[in-house]
């Protein structure tokens, strides 16, 4: 593995492995604690939560060490630290899904002002990979996209090492992507994410010790917004649109099938329910370590299906990239996990 991937993931693995404990001291001491207060929730007793503070610590001093300063990461780690606030004070006080939106939005204008946006979409059908430019629309469209994937990651968090294991196998096919178009930066910090998430997991797989909470689960959806858009849509390539999609299949599918579910049954896209694609995969029978690493192969196997394809750079992509989801919605729906809440 080259010093540039290998000594940042090293480093943030050993900086967050080192420090959760300390966080989950700190996380008792506030009162940051997860109850199980209703069905949904999987865990009997109470949990100390906060744990992405460790993660976001790693993430920020490596990033630092590692990556030279410009306006596009310090937009990143100032978002960052907006969504870990908005993370903290949820895990400590309780913030209504109005207060987490609006400091979504702000971390987002953040990126936006830091230069990293949507400019526009490539046509995959053109032959001379014509872009075509959002022009007024990049602002919105990037809200909402890093609004939407900051949510997806916080939607999965439902099971111990879930969204933690999940991330870091997004963030290393994110790392392949970068690779293949020469993107240093987001080379080291795809590295430096996926480093700090397995750093976290040994205190976060099953059984738990420790949960990241909104801290964690909302700040990795940030990053991984902002890795997707420097590391994938700023390229001129038919896969620009593709490929961060095919590697978040895993969480974007979920929260996309959740948004249907809540409005086919009249309730709130917020309203929290138990008809997530883990909560069907524990009612099929499988335990908890079971239904994560299902998870986890099929994150990987999306994430290596976006690698293959970021090298095709033709209209081969969307198609295959089509067929990958068709395949993937099929067997969900031959699996049950596609339909009624129960």
């Amino acid at each position: 593995m080259d010093n540039n991937i290998a000594i940042p993931f090293i480093i943030s693995a050993a900086i967050s492995f080192l420090i959760t404990p300390v966080v989950k001291r700190i996380a008792i001491i506030c009162g940051a604690m997860d109850m199980p207060k209703d069905d949904r929730r999987i865990h009997k007793r109470p949990m100390p939560s906060m744990g992405g503070l460790a993660i976001y610590i790693s993430i920020v001093l490596v990033s630092l060490i590692f990556i030279p300063m410009d306006r596009s990461l310090l937009a990143t780690i100032i978002g960052g630290t907006v969504i870990l606030v908005s993370g903290i004070i949820d895990d400590i006080w309780d913030l209504s899904p109005k207060g987490k939106l609006l400091f979504q939005i702000a971390a987002a204008i953040v990126l936006i002002l830091g230069d990293v946006r949507i400019m526009g979409i490539t046509n995959p059908f053109s032959k001379t990979l014509e872009i075509i430019p959002l022009n007024s629309l990049s602002i919105p469209i990037t809200i909402f996209w890093v609004v939407g994937i900051t949510n997806t990651v916080n939607l999965i968090d439902g099971l111990d090492g879930l969204a933690a294991g999940v991330t870091m196998i997004a963030s290393l096919s994110f790392l392949m992507v970068a690779i293949r178009f020469g993107y240093i930066s987001i080379i080291i910090m795809s590295a430096t994410v996926a480093g700090a998430c397995l750093g976290f997991l040994p205190y976060n797989f099953n059984p738990a010790t420790i949960f990241m909470g909104d801290t964690g689960a909302l700040f990795l959806g940030f990053i991984l917004s902002a890795l997707s858009i420097e590391g994938v849509m700023k390229s001129v390539a038919t896969i620009a649109i593709v490929v961060p999609i095919l590697i978040l299949g895993v969480p974007i599918f979920d929260t996309t099938l959740a948004i249907f579910r809540r409005l086919l049954s009249g309730r709130s896209i917020a309203e929290a329910d138990d008809g997530h694609l883990h909560h069907k995969l524990l009612r099929m029978g499988y335990s908890q370590r079971k239904t994560v690493i299902i998870l986890y192969i099929i994150s990987a196997i999306f994430g290596l299906c976006a690698t293959l394809i970021a090298r095709i750079n033709s209209k081969g992509a969307v198609i295959l990239s089509t067929m990958v989801f068709a395949v993937a919605l099929l067997l969900a729906n031959e699996l049950g996990l596609i339909g009624s809440r129960r």
